[in-house]
C-alpha cells in the first residue's frame, strides 16, 4: 500500500512512509499504513462516539434530521476526501484529520467553548482540546499516540472569520491534507447550517442572498458542488500545495457565512438557548472546582491527574449535551422523593 501511494499520489501528497512519526515509538501494523491506522484509532475512541450527542447549531434537536457534531464531522470527512482524491493527496491522512478535528468540542456548541475560555486559566479552544484528547485523555490517560501529521492537522484545523483561505503560514497545517480539512470544515458548516436553519424555520429559501444563490447554487448539493469544484479547479490551475478559490466563489462564501451569523447564529430564537446553557457549564465548573471530593466521585478517580482547573475543564469539555443536563439536574435541582 505504501508502494501504491508512491506510484499514484501527487508529488505534493504526504506519503505514509515519510511520516515524522509518533510521540512514542511503536511497532507499526503489518497491513495498515500509519495514517490509516490513526484513522481507525480515532473511529474506535470514546470521544468520537460522544460526538453524536453534542450540539452542532440547534440545541438537542428532537427532529431526526438535524446535524450533530458527529454528522458534521462525517460531512467534513466526505468533502475533504473528495478534494484530496481530486488533487492526488493522501486520503487516509485527510480522513484521519477530519474525523479527529472536533473531538475536543464542548457540549452546547461554541457557547460551551466561550464559557470555558473565560473560566479556565490560560483560556480554552476546542482545537487545542481535540489535540489533548488524542494525546492525553483517551485510553485512560495513555492517549492514541497519533502521528505528527494527524496531530498537526487537528490542532490547526480551525479558523475564524475573514478570508476563507488564510495566508498566515504560521496558522496553517504543515501538510496539504491538513489544509484541505481546514477549508472542508468551512464548506461543510456553511451548507449544512443553512439546511438545518431552513428545516427549523429560522430562514426561508428566499432569504438567502440572491447573488450568493446565483454564484453558488440554489440547493444544498449545488452549493457544495460549486465550492468543491471551484476549489479543485483553481488549485490545479496554480499549485496543489497552495489551495485557492476563485475570487467570485470566495466572496460568495464569505457573504453566505456572514448571512448565517446575522440570520441564524445570533438570532434570539437560536442564541437564547445557548445563553441558558452557558449558565449550566459555568455552574458545573465552579461547583467541581470548589468540591474536589464530589468531582473525584463523579469521575471515578482517587486523585487528580493534573491541576484542578485542567481536570474539571477536561471533564466538562468531554460531556455530551444530555449528560450535562442530567448532571446539572442531579446537583442543583430538587428531585422528587421516592419512598421504597
Amino acid at each position: 500500500m505504501e508502494a501504491r501511494e508512491r506510484m499514484l499520489l501527487s508529488p505534493f501528497a504526504t506519503l505514509s512512509n515519510q511520516s515524522r512519526g509518533r510521540m512514542v515509538q511503536e511497532e507499526e501494523c503489518d497491513i495498515r499504513p500509519v495514517f490509516q491506522h490513526d484513522r481507525d484509532r480515532i473511529i474506535h475512541c470514546k470521544a468520537f462516539r460522544r460526538l453524536k450527542h453534542k450540539t452542532q447549531v440547534f440545541l438537542a434537536p428532537t427532529g431526526d434530521h438535524y446535524r450533530t457534531r458527529l454528522t458534521h464531522t462525517l460531512e467534513v470527512s466526505q468533502i475533504a476526501r473528495t478534494i484530496s482524491k481530486s488533487l492526488g493527496l493522501n486520503e487516509d491522512l485527510t480522513e484521519a484529520i477530519a474525523l479527529g478535528h472536533d473531538l475536543g468540542h464542548t457540549p452546547f456548541g461554541h457557547a460551551g467553548e466561550e464559557v470555558l475560555d473565560k473560566l479556565v486559566p490560560g483560556g480554552f479552544h476546542h482545537a487545542e482540546q481535540s489535540l489533548r484528547v488524542v494525546d492525553v485523555l483517551e485510553r485512560d490517560g495513555a492517549g492514541l499516540n497519533l502521528t505528527f501529521e494527524v496531530r498537526d492537522g487537528i490542532s490547526r484545523h480551525s479558523k475564524g472569520k475573514g478570508e476563507i483561505i488564510g495566508e498566515d503560514v504560521f496558522e496553517m497545517p504543515a501538510t496539504p491534507e491538513g489544509r484541505v480539512v481546514r477549508i472542508a470544515d468551512i464548506i461543510a458548516y456553511i451548507n449544512h447550517d443553512i439546511d438545518d436553519a431552513l428545516r427549523g424555520g429560522i430562514i426561508r429559501d428566499e432569504d438567502i442572498p440572491e447573488d450568493c444563490a446565483r454564484i453558488l447554487g440554489h440547493t444544498h448539493s449545488q452549493r457544495i458542488n460549486t465550492m468543491v469544484v471551484d476549489l479543485v479547479a483553481s488549485t490545479l490551475e496554480k499549485s496543489p500545495f497552495a489551495l485557492s478559490l476563485s475570487e467570485e466563489t470566495s466572496d460568495a462564501m464569505v457573504k453566505l457565512r456572514d448571512f448565517l451569523h446575522e440570520r441564524v447564529y445570533d438570532v434570539d430564537k437560536v442564541h437564547g438557548d445557548f445563553v441558558k446553557c452557558s449558565k449550566i457549564v459555568e455552574e458545573l465548573y465552579r461547583y467541581f472546582i470548589e468540591n474536589e471530593e464530589a468531582f473525584l466521585r463523579e469521575v471515578g478517580r482517587e486523585e487528580l491527574y493534573d491541576s484542578p482547573d485542567r481536570c474539571v475543564c477536561d471533564f466538562i469539555a468531554g460531556m455530551t449535551d444530555r449528560y450535562a443536563f442530567r448532571l446539572y439536574e442531579k446537583i442543583f435541582l430538587p428531585l422528587p422523593w421516592v419512598i421504597l
